[in-house]
């Protein structure tokens, strides 16, 4: 008897699961049984425009292999669409069409950018002679306190989230006719970014703002007689080298400073696992950016073919920094972070000196 209750109980209880997992699969009123049901829901996929300040030929190298291996990477969860220097925007706009969510995500230095006032000290990076080599950038940024300065800085402005800062190339004049002394600077209608220009108006230079794109034309109309905008690696690389005949191995920064940005909303819709994955990225286009510039700058000064090299001599270069070291004193007056920065920079390269070679 007890073997024919428990048997019975097991066909009861075969007989409800069954009910219950046709009920499940979806059974119909004819008595047939459908498929199991499944999820047909697709995952959306994050798409975002970033705007770099680099033109085609410099992006290739610059950002869009990392781009390239954060779109692979992130597996169809996330695509970033790059865009070139001006492409979407106008470059002096971008930080505005970032704040606005017009684009996502740029690529740029502060100064270009135009940046809003509560981070008026991160263009303080852009400094003549704030640096001497490409390692000091992420030294400033990672041993002496400028992350904190600039995530400090953009958490004042609505809308933009800063997300990195690495060193770029170090900026040197090239120009149409040889510079040989500093007096020869005097006069030209140089391209660079506002920072700089500001500092060469002190020599004669005449700072000029145009599109990126259309710097090689403007040299070859007569528009322009040069740049202060690159190393000789950018110079061939984007094609000035073919209209910039001369090359002046002083430089007035040895590397400039550039980051990353997104608009905050856009970047906070990013799932924490792809913000990793994209700040990965972009530290593989700081890395590329060390070797490629370092390596380039040597080897086409002694190889390239197209650019004559001049060379101001140093004790009479000196006066140039001296000055920059005046440039200084204006910028830190500004406001109590724009002191700490320069502050900053003083300090270390300070050190430097004290170091000795190969730090100075």
């Amino acid at each position: 008897m007890l073997r024919r209750s428990f048997l019975t109980k097991a066909a009861l209880a075969a007989t409800a699961t069954s009910t219950a997992l046709l009920a499940a699969c979806g059974k119909k009123e004819s008595g047939e049984v459908g498929a199991p049901a499944v999820s047909t829901a697709k995952k959306t996929t994050i798409k975002w425009r970033l705007q770099t300040y680099a033109g085609p030929a410099l992006a290739e190298h610059v950002i869009k292999p990392s781009i390239d291996a954060f779109n692979k990477a992130a597996n169809g969860e996330m695509v970033i669409e790059l865009y070139f220097a001006d492409q979407l925007v106008p470059t002096g706009e971008l930080f505005r069409a970032m704040q606005a969510g017009t684009i996502d995500a740029v690529q740029s230095d502060d100064d270009s950018i135009a940046v809003a006032r509560p981070t008026s000290a991160c263009s303080v990076g852009i400094s003549p002679f704030a640096t001497r080599f490409s390692l000091d950038v992420p030294a400033l940024f990672h041993k002496w306190g400028l992350n904190e300065i600039w995530a400090e800085a953009y958490n004042e402005v609505e809308g933009v989230t800063w997300l990195s800062s690495g060193s770029w190339d170090p900026c040197h004049f090239n120009t149409v006719k040889p510079i040989k002394k500093v007096s020869d600077l005097k006069g030209l209608r140089i391209f660079t970014f506002p920072t700089a220009g500001k500092f060469l108006t002190r020599f004669g230079v005449v700072p000029v703002t145009l599109p990126w794109g259309d710097v090689q034309v403007a040299i070859q109309t007569g528009e322009l007689d040069g740049l202060a905008w690159s190393g000789i690696t950018e110079d061939y690389t984007v094609g000035w080298a073919d209209v910039t005949p001369y090359f002046l191995t002083n430089n007035i920064s040895g590397a400039w400073i550039g980051s990353y940005f997104a608009n905050t909303a856009a970047w906070a819709k990013v799932p924490e696992h792809l913000q990793t994955l994209f700040k990965l990225c972009i530290d593989s286009s700081h890395y590329y950016r060390q070797h490629w510039y370092w390596a380039g700058e040597a080897d086409l000064r002694v190889n390239g073919p197209k650019m004559k090299l001049t060379t101001i001599p140093a004790a009479e270069w000196k006066t140039v920094e001296n000055e920059a070291h005046k440039f200084w004193d204006e910028i830190a007056a500004t406001s109590p972070r724009c002191a700490k920065v320069v502050q900053i920079f003083r300090d270390y390269n300070a050190l430097m000196e004290k170091a000795g070679p190969p730090y100075r």
